[in-house]
């Protein structure tokens, strides 16, 4: 019998108690034991946090990694970030050797890769705080979000030219698959489980893919 933990976080009250995030985790954890996991399975343990991501003293997590490493159980998430947006602390996950765990929207990643995965989310995320400081910058010290219409047109050119600049970087992703017969949505399904942002740090959908597709091609 095959067994697993399995493990959903998060990352506001008001998320927990609406359910707000749940049902996605818990639709993508179920579709991969109904596809990927070997037969007969079972969970033994299930296991969910109200924390923020970034805080590695979770209860739940660490109960739950610690039936799993007892058990010899798989430990199971939706989402590599709902373990934590920390590279350091999936490393150290990653060096229990009596704890195995799975990413549901990554199936056949195994811990190297998924190590990988980790560092290039976290890049992404330090990318867009930057990309975010770039652009409030001309409106700081105005005293309101708005300021004066100088600063407000340097915030948008700023905006405009983070837009433009992201905008290229995903060409070079998009456009082969869009040439490759994808449709929108399938584009979209990709960019957000490889962990790729809108340059509003946001996720994908097939209007946005169409707004990448009608940008004039960059050319490096």
């Amino acid at each position: 019998m095959h067994q697993f933990v399995t493990y959903t976080r998060v990352s506001t009250k008001k998320q927990g108690d609406s359910g707000l995030g749940l049902a996605a985790q818990k639709r993508d954890i179920q579709l991969y034991l109904d596809t990927y996991a070997s037969e007969p399975w079972e969970v033994i343990g299930e296991f969910q946090d109200i924390e923020s991501g970034a805080n590695s003293d979770r209860p739940a997590l660490l109960e739950a990694v610690a039936l799993a490493e007892k058990t010899g159980a798989v430990l199971l998430v939706a989402k590599l970030d709902r373990i934590s947006r920390k590279v350091s602390f999936i490393a150290g996950l990653m060096d229990r050797k009596k704890l195995n765990f799975k990413v549901a929207t990554m199936p056949s990643a195994d811990k190297f890769q998924l190590h990988i995965y980790a560092a290039l989310a976290e890049q992404e995320r330090e990318f867009i705080s930057l990309r975010t400081k770039q652009a409030l910058a001309p409106m700081k010290g105005t005293g309101k979000l708005g300021g004066n219409r100088g600063n407000i047109e340097k915030a948008n050119e700023a905006a405009r030219a983070v837009a433009d600049a992201h905008a290229a970087k995903v060409q070079d992703t998009v456009q082969p698959l869009h040439k490759a017969g994808l449709t929108l949505q399938q584009i979209a399904d990709t960019l957000n489980k490889s962990g790729v942002e809108t340059s509003r740090g946001g996720k994908w959908y097939p209007t946005t893919v169409s707004n990448i597709l009608k940008r004039p091609l960059h050319v490096s």
